[in-house]
């Protein structure tokens, strides 16, 4: 070596360290009419003309349920030790009422079953965003009913799986589920509606409690429980003081309406004031923070890009540069008086700035809110126009670059004092992206989707490497 040279040190993770990757029932399951599914909101949202890209849906998505033996083969082939996935409440309990429909519950039970053969361990959602019609058409997440109901099939869920699968998430990304579905409407049920989307919020956080003390009366006490959050890494454009307030404003919106209640029993008083005109929360009935603020065993966090905003001047006009699609409703209710602004930096085919320092805040942040609880980075990725090489193979370097950066951030928060104890990748297979359709490939696997073959891309190799040796590789290193 020369005496100029620096030895590179290794970024290696603790032993026990989790490598997985993550996917959604509706995004890759397909098989929507078989063993007893009836509809979900996102299958009767998909079929309405003018909501998805294409007219895409997921009626066959990727085919998982009938391809998950080999699909649980390839994340063995590539050293992954982890495996989240979620459970379709319509083909468990077609109603969103009642008892189970055992040939949905099968499924579930093959799939674990093959999982733990393959010596990877899953981690289960029970609510990735596929609410049963029949309850959308009862009034859906703003009614209160259906956090009762979640309750019931939380419960079915967890004495069927119990006994197997040791880590349990509530529900995913809570605040899609309210104001991407409720307030702007760009994902299913489509409405907009802001006051029907705060209190969607505060049934989904309801449902978050009950849900717990369910799976919690239901399994072994082993079992953890945890919920995943997509909480925004909100910077303020300036340190102006109506910047720094509309920074607060946004975070109450993305954050404390969810980690406020679950992780400290109460909402922040600034997000009643924030939406004051709108609501004036005559919903949260006594009793109700307590339900909700039941002790987690761990916390999910879900991290793609920050969010910069500032003030809004009187002659803002245009689409939000908020990340999240297209409407001219918004899901950030009372907040008309913010500005959201692109930052700067290479972006992915979602037009989403790359920046892990956002993901070293979140855990830092997470670390300070609730010390002592464990963390895992429940979903983290990057859509890029992903194609096949004359030979068939994919070479992807930009999500390789991508993931190195991120898994290195999760590392210096390690390093740090967090205690992160796994990685999912989003995701494991190119799938059905909600309102893009299938214009968008977040996928390590690539995916034909006229003959439905399986490629993985230079991504899954990288990140197999990782998973097996527990160090990042050099970002060259897989050709």
């Amino acid at each position: 070596m020369l005496e100029s040279e620096t030895p590179v040190t290794p970024v290696t993770f603790p032993p026990a360290f989790l490598w997985g990757a993550a996917t959604s029932a509706y995004q890759i399951e397909g098989a929507v009419r078989e063993d007893g599914r009836t509809p979900s909101i996102w299958d009767t949202f998909s079929h309405t003309p003018g909501k998805t890209a294409g007219g895409d849906h997921g009626d066959i998505a990727v085919d998982h349920y009938h391809r998950y033996r080999d699909d649980v083969a390839l994340m063995a082939d590539l050293g992954l030790t982890a495996y989240r996935f979620s459970i379709s409440w319509s083909r468990v309990q077609p109603t969103g009422r009642g008892p189970a429909v055992q040939r949905g519950l099968d499924f579930y039970r093959r799939l674990v079953d093959e999982l733990l053969a393959h010596g990877i361990k899953p981690a289960v959602t029970l609510y990735h965003w596929d609410l049963p019609q029949e309850l959308e058409d009862a009034g859906g997440w703003p009614e209160r009913d259906t956090a009762f109901r979640f309750a019931e099939y939380a419960q079915i869920v967890g004495e069927a799986l119990g006994d197997r699968v040791e880590q349990w998430i509530t529900l995913n990304e809570p605040w899609c589920a309210a104001f991407l579905g409720y307030a702007s409407g760009v994902h299913a049920p489509g409405r907009t509606d802001p006051a029907a989307s705060l209190k969607a919020a505060h049934t989904l956080n309801l449902a978050h409690g009950l849900g717990t003390s369910a799976l919690r009366a239901s399994m072994p006490a082993r079992n953890s429980v945890a919920l995943s959050l997509n909480s925004s890494v909100v910077r303020p454009f300036s340190q102006d003081a109506a910047d720094l307030a509309a920074a607060q404003k946004i975070d109450d919106l993305a954050n404390g309406v969810f980690h406020g209640p679950i992780l400290h029993g109460a909402y922040p008083q600034t997000l009643f004031t924030a939406t004051e005109l709108i609501t004036d929360w005559s919903f949260v009935e006594d009793g109700d923070l307590a339900l909700i603020n039941q002790p987690l065993d761990a916390l999910g966090l879900n991290y793609y890009t920050p969010a910069l905003v500032s003030s809004a001047d009187a002659d803002t006009s245009g689409p939000r540069a908020d990340g999240h699609g297209s409407s001219a409703h918004s899901p950030w209710p009372g907040a008309d008086d913010v500005t959201f602004h692109q930052t700067p930096g290479e972006r992915t085919e979602m037009g989403w700035t790359i920046d892990p320092t956002g993901l070293h805040d979140l855990i830092m942040r997470y670390t300070r809110e609730a010390p002592g609880l464990p963390l895992y980075i429940t979903e983290n990725g990057a859509a890029y126009d992903d194609k096949p090489d004359p030979d068939g193979r994919v070479h992807d370097p930009e999500r390789v670059a991508y993931l190195q950066g991120h898994l290195a951030a999760v590392r210096r928060a390690i390093a740090d004092g967090a205690d992160v104890r796994g990685y999912y990748l989003w995701s494991l297979l190119d799938n059905f992206e909600w309102a893009y359709g299938y214009e968008k490939r977040f996928g390590a696997v690539y995916v034909d989707y006229a003959t439905l073959e399986r490629t993985p891309k230079s991504s899954a190799l990288w990140y197999g490497q990782a998973a097996r040796t527990g160090t990042l590789p050099e970002v060259q290193s897989i050709q």
